[in-house]
């Protein structure tokens, strides 16, 4: 089917489960939030963009699926920075989504024009500049499967005001390999037993878990080891004073 790039836009973020975003409109990126009407996704208003990255982080955090902000070109997506490091920094899932000016435009110092995939760099997992309505759906699907994977975190895509305005057949990619970004293999069998045979030997073995235990979904697991290795040391304790 046919869709403008900002009907694109959320008919991606419906594809990938978003039905909460939070942003500030502005006008490079007022296509996507007229095509926004047409899409079952609440959006909530901040009243400055960095509280929408803030929320998306947030909401991030206490519902584990990935957060969304929106925000328009030059000062709108920098005011994103600091929830963006925010997310970064505390492994917040989520995706930043940011208009920018006409692709014939660009370098050109047009009208709230700024380079905020080189100013995001450092702070995202990774990040997109959109100047092709044929590269939209599949830069978001990437976009969302690199924020969840691994070790989660932001990224961000900026998208140009033509970008969003042209037509084009909507592909949705249901697959997407990335270079480098593989599933975690399961340990060895002989590094499990080697790792177990360790900690039955520990006089006074002591647990520093982080919080990729909680992002990982492995507290239960964390907790169960610690319940066997003190019941462990108090079978070895048992044994020692009966001999």
């Amino acid at each position: 089917m046919k869709l403008t790039g900002a009907q694109m836009l959320w008919e991606c973020l419906v594809r990938e489960g978003v039905s909460t975003v939070f942003g500030y409109p502005g006008g490079a990126i007022l296509p996507a939030y007229d095509a926004m009407l047409e899409y079952p996704i609440r959006h909530v208003l901040s009243r400055h963009e960095q509280g929408a990255a803030h929320m998306a982080d947030g909401y991030a955090r206490a519902s584990g699926k990935v957060g969304v902000a929106v925000a328009t070109s030059g000062p709108g997506a920098t005011n994103l920075t600091t929830g963006i490091a925010t997310a970064m920094l505390d492994s917040s899932p989520t995706v930043f989504i940011t208009g920018q000016v006409p692709s014939a435009l660009l370098g050109t110092d047009a009208f709230q024009e700024v380079d905020v995939t080189g100013i995001t760099l450092p702070i995202t997992k990774h990040n997109a500049l959109v100047t092709d309505v044929r590269q939209l759906a599949r830069t978001l699907r990437e976009a969302f499967l690199i924020a969840r994977s691994g070790r989660p975190g932001p990224v961000l895509v900026d998208v140009c005001k033509d970008v969003q305005q042209a037509t084009a057949d909507f592909e949705w990619p249901e697959t997407v390999e990335l270079p480098g970004l593989h599933e975690p293999r399961a340990p060895r069998t002989a590094d499990l037993a080697r790792a177990a045979e360790l900690l039955s030997r520990a006089e006074r073995p002591l647990i520093l878990a982080g919080h990729g235990v909680v992002k990982s979904g492995a507290a239960e697991l964390l907790r169960v080891l610690a319940e066997n290795a003190r019941a462990i040391r108090a079978c070895r304790r048992a044994v020692g004073e009966n001999l």
